[in-house]
């Protein structure tokens, strides 16, 4: 068996993009490696947030859907994005974000890790989660970050989801993309890739008497898992299919290539291959400055650009 490497970015769905922007680059401090639009719907930005140089795993992205209603929370979906920051910094975190009026819960620790739960403008549940990250996965400062590189987001740790039955995807998870079952508390059951950590945590609640859960502002779209290249995601894809399960052919996204299918449980998957990478198209130093188009959307340049609002960086807030 192949297994996935961990995660390579997590989708969500936001509100207004501008307030999005202010959010994720200007109080959260992270990177806009990435300006371009939702390839399945071109009218849409896709927002793409990470470290300096865009390294799989660093990435936090959005389409900001703010025609959307909320989302209901349910089995069937993520439930919570974590992120990745250095060991002793979520006093600094606290105090920044009830600085700027961030809804921040208080610190708990959850599987020995200190964890500061918040939520974001349009509602997502975000976790701010202290770790080493002794991963291979890359970290590069961002230089222009209003957040000091002591304390700057690392990437994503992990993500949660609730599910109906918890053993249908525990087995998938297990058996077909190579996670183990790490340990279990408080009704959540962790999920590990390799020995855990950084970008390698699924936690896994059982939801029985809850509704379905449906997409709208303020949820996770999907949970997008690396892999090394095309023939790591097609061997990945193939075992994927043997299991009676349907993912999509692989589509190319111009930055990476991806497959898409539902879990058992329902929650959406993908797996995106580590390259090319968002410096194929854009000068690293400037990564996100500009509208990017795939080569297939350039035709439709003029009527992207009058379709999405025009975006300001946001001032740089101590």
């Amino acid at each position: 068996m192949q297994s996935i490497t961990g995660l390579h970015h997590v989708t969500a769905i936001a509100g207004p993009a501008q307030e999005n922007l202010d959010f994720y680059a200007g109080i959260l401090g992270m990177r806009l490696v990435k300006k371009s639009v939702n390839q399945d719907d071109p009218g849409t930005y896709h927002l793409f947030y990470a470290d300096a140089a865009g390294h799989p795993g660093t990435d936090l992205t959005f389409f900001p859907w703010s025609h959307m209603a909320p989302s209901r929370q349910g089995h069937g979906l993520a439930t919570e994005v974590q992120l990745t920051v250095p060991a002793g910094s979520l006093d600094y975190w606290g105090e920044r974000l009830v600085k700027y009026a961030v809804k921040v819960g208080a610190i708990e620790a959850r599987f020995g890790d200190r964890v500061l739960p918040l939520t974001d403008p349009h509602g997502l549940q975000v976790a701010l989660v202290e770790a080493a990250d002794t991963t291979t996965r890359g970290f590069e400062p961002w230089a222009h970050s209003p957040v000091p590189v002591e304390r700057q987001v690392r990437g994503l740790h992990g993500a949660r989801a609730w599910e109906r039955d918890r053993a249908a995807t525990a087995w998938f998870l297990t058996s077909v993309l190579g996670f183990s079952e790490f340990a279990s508390e408080q009704g959540w059951t962790r999920y590990v890739l390799g020995d855990g950590g950084p970008g390698r945590v699924l936690d896994l609640k059982e939801t029985p008497e809850e509704h379905r859960g449906a997409w709208g502002t303020g949820s996770i779209h999907h949970l997008a898992w690396r892999v090394n290249d095309d023939a790591h995601e097609l061997a990945v894809r193939s075992t994927i299919e043997a299991t009676g399960l349907r993912p999509t052919p692989v589509i190319d996204r111009f930055w990476f290539k991806s497959v898409y299918f539902k879990e058992p449980g329902g929650v959406l998957f993908e797996l995106a291959t580590d390259g090319p990478g968002f410096a194929v198209d854009e000068d690293p130093a400037h990564l996100g400055e500009t509208l990017v188009l795939p080569p297939w959307l350039e035709a439709q340049r003029a009527g992207i650009e009058r379709a999405v609002p025009t975006l300001a960086y946001p001032p740089v807030l101590a």
